[in-house]
């Protein structure tokens, strides 16, 4: 019986096939032909529509994505690039900066008003050293330029330190914040009073003793060195100016806070004295 039944089939799809040809072929002739495939066209095209919109709502965002990774990626690359730019010009900046307040202080060094006629020899500062209690810098010129132990050391605004250790071509500061500075002092417009000016360590302030309890003083008085027979320093340099002071109870002297008329931190160069105390 299934014999039968597969020479059928091959009958029936030969006589479907010349149907549909004779079909065809009287369409042609008629010229209804193109309207027949463009409708079959029109079906296909509806039919796949949705197919279509499904793949684009699945491909465009994946587009999108990998075409916003790439953009996302140069503007970070120019992000960095500008970074770059930005940090470059900042260092021109300070390097200007650095270079101009180095000129000024170098400047300042030939108008001093407080050296008077004293033989000064300029230095630029090599290196610092600071501490809880001590505070030292290294200065290029040494015994080669008449530099010598305890010479006074000066900046703009006043006194900076005393020349502690002298080597050839270098010295070594001791700043008057250096908890081993004592500077004799005089203070005071109508009569000039003595004291005691003590460093307390790198970045303390200043004390002022031997101020007698009661003394009446100002914020921003000046305190500056007293050039007593036999003192270390020349007269007439200042020292520091007040910034507070107050009589305890019972105390024997006054308790003074100073800060240092020269400009200590970010010192680039200074001035030595030439001078020593008469003998």
């Amino acid at each position: 019986m299934a014999k039968p039944r597969r020479q059928r089939r091959p009958r029936t799809t030969l006589v479907i096939l010349v149907l549909v040809s004779i079909t065809l072929i009287t369409l042609e002739a008629r010229g209804q032909l193109g309207s027949v495939t463009s409708g079959a066209k029109s079906l296909a095209s509806d039919a796949m529509d949705p197919v279509r919109s499904a793949v684009d709502a699945v491909v465009r965002p994946i587009g999108s994505f990998f075409a916003g990774s790439v953009e996302y990626g140069a503007v970070q690359r120019q992000n960095e690039k500008l970074q770059e730019e930005i940090g470059a010009l900042r260092q021109q900046a300070a390097e200007r900066s650095n270079a101009v307040q180095r000129l000024s202080q170098l400047s300042e060094l030939d108008h001093l008003p407080f050296v008077g006629s004293l033989q000064t020899v300029p230095a630029e500062v090599i290196d610092e050293n600071a501490s809880n209690f001590a505070a030292t810098i290294e200065i290029d010129v040494g015994q080669a330029n008449g530099v010598a132990l305890g010479m006074p050391v000066v900046g703009y605004g006043g006194l900076v330190g005393q020349v502690v250790g002298d080597q050839r071509h270098t010295a070594t500061v001791r700043l008057i914040t250096d908890g081993q500075s004592v500077v004799g002092a005089t203070y005071g417009k109508s009569t000039a009073a003595l004291a005691v000016v003590d460093g307390n360590g790198s970045g303390r302030p200043l004390s002022g003793n031997l101020v007698p309890p009661g003394t009446v003083l100002h914020r921003g008085e000046v305190f500056t060195t007293s050039g007593l027979q036999g003192a270390v320093y020349p007269p007439g340099i200042p020292v520091a100016e007040v910034v507070s002071s107050r009589t305890t109870p019972s105390a024997s002297q006054e308790s003074v806070t100073l800060r240092p008329m020269a400009q200590l931190s970010g010192m680039a160069y200074v001035s030595v004295v030439l001078w020593g105390p008469p003998s």
